[in-house]
């Protein structure tokens, strides 16, 4: 059912579904790297035109750098690959809901959409905590799609939680 949509925007929709699975996994696929290396295991992918043009994952631990979230390596990446700060139609798929430096490094880069799989109920600011993103004081909005591939991507992280406990 298509709810009153035409054909071509409901294919459209459905496609659109698709991706985001697919560039979720690509993201899903980067967070054991964080794992491996004792980082909280978040990942993320940078996409425009249906090409993955930023990857990263958490590298905190390892580079001793605060800055060094999955967000943040992914959109440096994306922006080196484009040469330039602005990513216009680019979106970042990240397993976990950005903090609040990330989230303002994506409206600072004029990012038109995020797409990320589960909340962060602690420092989330794309919702959960407070909506940076979506705040219509600062200077530019970001589209936020939240869900995506939660249950795939909430049991690394469950994983890397129990292991610190043991």
């Amino acid at each position: 059912m298509n709810l009153g949509l035409s054909s071509v925007a409901y294919r459209s929709q459905r496609i659109e579904t698709m991706d985001h699975e697919k560039f979720m996994r690509e993201a899903i696929a980067e967070a054991p790297l964080a794992f491996q290396k004792g980082d909280v295991p978040v990942g993320a992918v940078a996409v425009r035109d249906g090409q993955i043009i930023g990857r990263g994952h958490n590298r905190k631990e390892e580079l001793k750098d605060p800055t060094a979230h999955a967000e943040m390596m992914a959109l440096q990446e994306a922006a080196r690959t484009l040469g330039g700060w602005r990513l216009i139609g680019v979106t970042l798929y990240c397993t976990m809901e950005p903090c609040p430096m990330c989230a303002g490094a994506m409206v600072q880069a004029r990012l038109p959409r995020l797409v990320y799989a589960v909340d962060d109920p602690k420092a989330g600011a794309a919702g959960s905590v407070m909506d940076l993103l979506r705040n219509e004081r600062l200077n530019h909005q970001v589209e936020v799609i939240a869900g995506v591939l939660a249950e795939e991507a909430e049991e690394l992280t469950q994983r890397f939680f129990r292991r610190l406990r043991m």
